[in-house]
C-alpha cells in the first residue's frame, strides 16, 4: 500500500519562509488560539471560581458561599465576588475580612452596589 503523502502540497505557502519568519507565524497562530479563551476567562466567571477566590482571601468556605449568593442575588457576580469585597474594603478603609464580613450580615449591599455603578433595589 502507497501512502499519499500530501506534504509538498501542504507546505508550499511556508517553504519560502525563514526559521524566523516561520517562528513569528507560529507564535500568531498560537494567540489566535489562546485569546478567545483568555477572553473567556476574563469575561466570565463562576460561583466555584469566586468561593475560591474568596477561600484565598481568608473567608472560610461557609463564609464565600454566602458572599457568593449575596453577588447572585444583588447582580454582581459579573464583578467577582472578591473584587466586591476588596473594593468595598478600599471605599471604607478596613480589611478585606471586615468589609466582607459586612457584607455576610446583609449590611453594605447597597453600598457594593453604588461601588459597580447599581442603583439601590
Amino acid at each position: 500500500m502507497k501512502r499519499n503523502d500530501d506534504f509538498e502540497t501542504r507546505r508550499e505557502h511556508l517553504k519560502d519562509l525563514s526559521d524566523a519568519e516561520l517562528e513569528t507565524r507560529f507564535w500568531s497562530l498560537i494567540e489566535e488560539l489562546i485569546n478567545p479563551l483568555l477572553k473567556l476567562g476574563y469575561e466570565n466567571t463562576t460561583p466555584a471560581i469566586e468561593r475560591s477566590v474568596l477561600l484565598r482571601m481568608g473567608f472560610s468556605s461557609l463564609e464565600a458561599k454566602a458572599l457568593v449568593e449575596g453577588c447572585l442575588e444583588h447582580n454582581l457576580m459579573e464583578h467577582g465576588a472578591g473584587n466586591v469585597v476588596y473594593r468595598l474594603s478600599r471605599k471604607d478603609g478596613t480589611d478585606v475580612r471586615t468589609a466582607g464580613l459586612k457584607l455576610i450580615e446583609k449590611q453594605a449591599w447597597d453600598e457594593a452596589e453604588t461601588l459597580f455603578g447599581g442603583e439601590k433595589a
